[in-house]
């Protein structure tokens, strides 16, 4: 493995600030990374090297102290969201020659903080669903084992992380499409509160299930990215401001939980033996540490009814009017979502979002008196890459195809904001990930407890070879 891949984010940004590399000696690392691993894993089927040395030469022309946070870092975008001049295809033939004119705010944002795209991350058809297959490209797999999925929808994204071919990278989430993927390939995410990153894809901005998050194999890196996507968007009325490095200070000054609530089923969810098993280490681990440990977590009463309902509702308000056209070229799990929202009522939309309101309400007067809620961040461990979503190989039916993600449904129906971290392995060598979820608004202290967890559990990661069966 090339040296400087092997580097943490943050060394790698220490180096390009003191001039000692450049951002086209990154590119180079990168272009031999894939070359290694890209035929197993599959994680970034679009390159764009070309645009990204002549964004490394106009940033190169700046002082050093003016090119940003990442300071010409390259980031790989995930294939949902817009880059000027790239390939972006959201995953289905219906955009197989979609070439944007204009990069969507993210990524605008994302540069000028000095990041440079060199690649597009694989993702399911339209981000739905849970494994990284789409009619385009190959099948992403986690570097794990290789006959395994990635997850998804932000699948590309994690398997690029543990192999190496990325230091950061951008995904998003609504079912758990920054979290599911974290777990199967062993890194941390952030989903944030609303308002946090902001981006094009969020042309319905007070529809707050689907958000914008940052992916590394570790808190500080992951910090670093943070800060480098946050940016108001003066035309989203719900962006936030952040100070310039909130998060990577936050990151630096790592603070354990006094109090946490741990569940590892949020009530009543079907959790494999294996996940239980990590989610009991970790509690136990953190008792030993002096935490105090509750088994409770918030009353998520009509959270699937809101989940599935508003999910439903912005897949149909985003894709309804041109469903007649497009049909025939989608997968059987996008046009039955797109037909469900079809057809909702006004009462059905008018109830949903009173419930996601109630499920809000409940889960923030939850956080009140604990630091955090830990719980899984996916209910199984892995999915064999050619099995469409956990059951369909049983003949579970095409409605249920996200109902294995339960649990970071409940989360997301919530507004809190999470951090995944991973936190042990199954006895198959599987890794398996926590949800750190935090107070409302509470990114910052997700990055202080995030970091001591992180070193209290030995979780931070280095990149891999890809591995054919799994290896501890």
């Amino acid at each position: 493995m090339n040296e400087l891949v092997a580097k943490d984010a943050a060394e790698v940004i220490t180096l390009l600030k003191t001039g000692d590399i450049t951002p086209h000696d990154c590119l180079d690392a990168l272009q031999e990374r894939i070359a290694e691993t890209e035929s197993d894993v599959h994680a970034l089927p679009t390159l764009c090297f070309e645009r990204a040395r002549v964004h490394a030469d106009a940033l190169m022309l700046k002082p050093l102290a003016q090119r940003g946070e990442l300071a010409g870092l390259p980031v790989p975008i995930k294939d949902l969201t817009a880059v000027a001049g790239v390939l972006t295809t959201l995953g289905s033939r219906v955009f197989a020659e979609h070439v944007p004119a204009a990069s969507d705010f993210l990524v605008q944002n994302l540069e000028g903080h000095g990041g440079v795209v060199y690649a597009k991350s694989n993702t399911p058809e339209f981000g739905l669903g849970a494994n990284s297959f789409n009619d385009l490209f190959p099948t992403t797999r986690t570097p794990y084992n290789t006959d395994n999925s990635s997850a998804g929808s932000s699948g590309g994204a994690a398997a690029a992380l543990a192999c190496g071919s990325a230091w950061l990278a951008h995904g998003s989430d609504m079912a758990g499409s920054l979290r599911t993927p974290a777990s199967f390939c062993g890194v941390s995410s952030l989903r944030p509160s609303p308002g946090v990153f902001n981006s094009d894809s969020q042309n319905m901005p007070l529809m707050v299930l689907g958000q914008q998050g940052p992916m590394a194999r570790n808190i500080a890196d992951l910090a670093l990215l943070a800060d480098a996507m946050t940016g108001l968007d003066p035309s989203n009325p719900t962006s936030k401001h952040f100070e310039p490095h909130a998060f990577f200070k936050a990151a630096g000054q790592p603070r354990m939980p006094k109090r946490v609530a741990v569940s590892a089923d949020l009530g009543d969810l079907d959790v494999d033996d294996s996940v239980r098993a990590v989610i009991q280490t970790v509690a136990g681990e953190l008792a030993k540490q002096g935490v105090a440990v509750i088994e409770d977590c918030p009353d998520f009463t009509g959270a699937d009814f809101a989940f599935d309902t508003l999910r439903a509702f912005g897949l149909a308000s985003g894709l309804g009017s041109v469903l007649p056209d497009i049909q025939d070229k989608i997968k059987p799990e996008a046009l039955w979502n797109i037909e469900q929202g079809l057809a909702l009522t006004r009462q059905d939309v008018a109830r949903a979002m009173q419930a996601q309101g109630l499920t809000m309400a409940r889960s923030a007067a939850f956080m009140a008196d604990i630091d955090c809620l830990i719980c899984p961040a996916v209910q199984r461990a892995s999915l064999h890459h050619a099995e469409r979503y956990a059951g369909a190989n049983d003949g579970l039916p095409v409605p249920e195809y996200f109902e294995w993600l339960r649990i970071c449904c409940h989360t997301t129906t919530s507004g809190l904001p999470v951090l995944t971290l991973p936190a042990g392995f199954t006895e198959l060598g599987e890794p398996v990930a926590i949800q750190v979820v935090g107070k409302p608004c509470g990114e910052l202290d997700l990055m202080q407890l995030g970091a001591a967890l992180e070193s209290a559990l030995g979780t931070a990661r280095k990149p891999f070879d890809p591995r054919p069966a799994y290896q501890v």
